[in-house]
């Protein structure tokens, strides 16, 4: 047997993602900036994906723009915002739980004189928001948010924190990391006073390669990408027109009896959680004292005392069941959880942490062929710990 829980990395894409990609490649290959039918035609799926997402947001078709993903999108976002409102501020305020594609943009922004300011959060990684506010000055001009995290699956409040922000300065561009809410959660920019909102296409079922970022109507933010004019300006280059019309029908289907979907999620949680906290040594980060319904339906953040994260980690892959030992982006790169460490867990606990996640596609049966499994090598694996 199988168990693919490692969805918070990258999901299977739908079968009809797979489709209409192939048909855009075989039969609708033309360069949607070309004047003739090829053009236009391939410009037909652009124009379909952009309403699509438009639509799911409640937002105009002209506020979205297609990126390469949400690393490019976090970048366009935080860096093109930077500059393009530097006379208002060089003044960032984030958090100590985002991830890299945040974080490292805004270490670039601090080498070039910009100050960051890094907000904590509680056990469950919640925002400390009046911390976030007491950070706010006049210097002020982003303050980036992610809305799920990655790693533990906390929640944070973004209307809360949006209506806080605007009502503390109007003028303070607010940039939301939607890349592991969006299709979880329905969002609202408009509602959540968000000027600025990344999305990823391969979280939701669609292809790799492809994101979207939401920039609200009149937002001062300076291109990332310059070329050829595509996207009004603003995103230069050849739209990748196969991945964005695998994007639009993905965004399409995961909203699809979306109340069903996302509670099956959270049944899956619900019993994956009761159930691996009755192994001896183990616990669940990011949800203590709190309903598994104010945090992520899909993602759950285990520790495994005594057990290294890597070693369990390929040991239930030797089973068939994948899993993550953190945010995959930082795999290339290992180094201690900084959302771990900001949530109060020791170095030796953060070491021995592992996360499984979910999507539409997860059954009970790989969640219960997943906790056996840990049942039989949690024992054998302790063992051998260095003492």
């Amino acid at each position: 047997m199988e168990a693919y829980l490692d969805n918070a990395a990258t999901t299977c894409p739908f079968p009809q993602v797979r489709d209409i990609m192939m048909e855009t490649m075989e039969n609708e290959y033309g360069n949607p900036s070309s004047l003739h039918m090829k053009g236009v035609n391939a410009e037909q799926y652009v124009k379909q994906a952009r309403k699509v997402i438009a639509k799911a947001l409640k937002v105009t078709e002209k506020e979205i723009i297609f990126t390469s993903g949400g690393t490019e999108s976090n970048n366009q976002a935080l860096i093109g915002a930077a500059m393009a409102n530097h006379r208002k501020g060089k003044h960032i305020i984030t958090t100590k739980i985002e991830h890299a594609s945040v974080h490292n943009p805004l270490l670039f922004l601090e080498s070039q004189g910009y100050k960051i300011s890094f907000v904590s959060v509680d056990k469950n990684g919640h925002v400390d928001m009046d911390e976030l506010l007491q950070l706010m000055d006049d210097e002020t001009s982003i303050v980036s948010i992610m809305h799920v995290n990655n790693e533990i699956g906390a929640v944070e409040d973004i209307e809360a924190i949006g209506k806080a922000i605007k009502e503390k300065d109007a003028s303070v561009l607010f940039h939301v990391d939607a890349i592991q809410s969006f299709g979880k959660f329905k969002i609202s920019p408009k509602k959540c006073n968000i000027d600025l909102m990344s999305v990823s296409g391969h979280k939701i079922h669609g292809p790799k390669g492809i994101g979207f970022l939401y920039i609200k109507d009149k937002t001062k933010i300076n291109p990332y990408i310059y070329g050829g004019g595509q996207q009004k300006g603003m995103r230069s280059g050849t739209e990748n027109v196969p991945g964005i019309a695998g994007l639009g029908k993905a965004v399409e289907l995961i909203h699809e009896n979306h109340e069903e979907k996302i509670n099956k999620l959270y049944e899956l949680k619900q019993y994956f959680v009761e159930q691996v906290e009755m192994l001896p040594d183990v616990h669940v980060n990011g949800c203590t004292d709190m309903d598994i319904r104010q945090t992520a339906p899909h993602v759950v953040s285990v520790t495994t005392k005594g057990v290294r994260s890597e070693v369990l980690l390929h040991a239930l892959e030797d089973k068939g069941i994948y899993v993550s030992s953190g945010s995959a982006c930082s795999s290339n790169h290992p180094a201690l959880s900084g959302t771990l460490q900001a949530i109060g867990l020791p170095k030796d606990e953060v070491e021995s942490t592992i996360r499984f996640s979910f999507s539409v596609f997860t059954t009970k049966e790989e969640l219960d062929y997943a906790i056996e499994a840990m049942k039989e090598l949690l024992p054998v694996l302790r063992k051998y710990v260095r003492r």
